[in-house]
């Protein structure tokens, strides 16, 4: 069975994808506390209008996609808070129906202005899991059989639940994709993109160069995207520009603000003047650079918001005029 990438149709209705912002940053804006081993995945439990409200801000915005809150959510993560295996699985699964609901708020079957949607199913990396940071370091003390049975349960309860495809994101090791690939072999029917934290212009969080992740990806099948976010601004042209040589795939790019993540002490400063010497100080200072260097998607991570998706949306549209 053969499934259309909903990507590509996507992207035969605009000049570019419009993905989402920070989840977690805006969470925070209400006044939700996030110091917490499940971070935003526990406002699915406690606070799940909360989560709805920010998809639906980020709809409003002019996104084309949002991506879940189930990037921290796994099965033994809200086992060890507390919770039995069946309400975790519900919880996972409401990550889901939450972004629907807010998609459903915003637009409507017979919409002609945009096109429908998506809804992108966060599955984030084993580190996030640890929450200790290494999904910005990656060397896990899982191999790739182990990384397989790790995402198994969740990803099949995120597409049994009806997202439009994976976002399989932040991931800091080619082994984690290629697990995550031999999961996608299992379920004809999905779809997912796979971005990938990079530490630097020309290679993910663990030292392997973006091109040679791109090229092992490229024909695997279910594989809609691949692309990085959770990245430095300036070293997002580059990685485009390695990722375009080696596949055909479209790139998505969605990096931070442009703060510096500390993830010891699980805090954000700002960036030294000299960090952006060479880059882009923001998501619409470097749209431009991007989709000339080969992007098909581009959105924002931590520290975004939907004022950023705004600012995007409303230069997308003057380029239609």
């Amino acid at each position: 069975m053969t499934t259309s990438n909903p990507i590509q149709t996507l992207l035969q209705q605009t000049p570019f994808m419009l993905i989402d912002g920070a989840l977690a940053t805006e969470l925070e804006v209400l006044g939700c506390d996030l110091n917490d081993a499940l971070w935003s995945a526990r406002l699915l439990a406690e606070a799940p209008e909360k989560i709805r409200q920010v998809h639906q801000a980020y709809f409003e915005a002019g996104a084309d996609c949002t991506i879940t809150a189930s990037y921290q959510a796994t099965v033994p993560g809200f086992m060890q808070a507390g919770m039995s295996a069946s309400e975790a699985r519900a919880l996972i699964q409401r990550s889901v129906t939450l972004a629907q609901e807010a998609r459903d708020a915003v637009w409507q079957p017979d919409q002609l202005d945009r096109p429908r949607p998506l809804i992108a199913a966060s599955v984030g990396p084993y580190g996030a899991y640890l929450a200790d940071g290494s999904e910005y370091r990656g060397g896990y003390d899982l191999d790739r059989a182990g990384l397989v049975e790790f995402h198994r349960e969740r990803l099949a309860l995120l597409l049994a639940a009806g997202a439009d495809l994976l976002a399989v994101e932040t991931l800091p090791s080619l082994d984690e994709a290629l697990a995550i690939t031999d999961l996608l072999a299992t379920h004809p029917e999905a779809q997912a993109w796979i971005t990938f934290s990079a530490r630097d212009g020309d290679s993910i969080s663990d030292g392997t160069p973006i091109a040679e992740c791109a090229a092992a990806l490229a024909s695997c099948p279910g594989v809609a995207a691949i692309g990085v976010n959770c990245t430095a601004l300036p070293h997002i042209e580059s990685l485009i520009r390695a990722i375009r040589g080696a596949c055909d795939l479209p790139i998505l790019v969605y990096p931070n603000s442009g703060e510096t993540y500390d993830p010891v002490s699980k805090t954000w400063h700002p960036a030294a003047c000299s960090d952006h010497a060479d880059g882009p100080s923001g998501l619409r200072q470097g749209a431009p650079l991007w989709l000339a260097a080969g992007a098909a998607g581009i959105g924002g991570c931590c520290r975004t918001g939907p004022e950023d998706i705004r600012a995007l949306a409303q230069w997308r549209h003057e380029l239609c005029e």
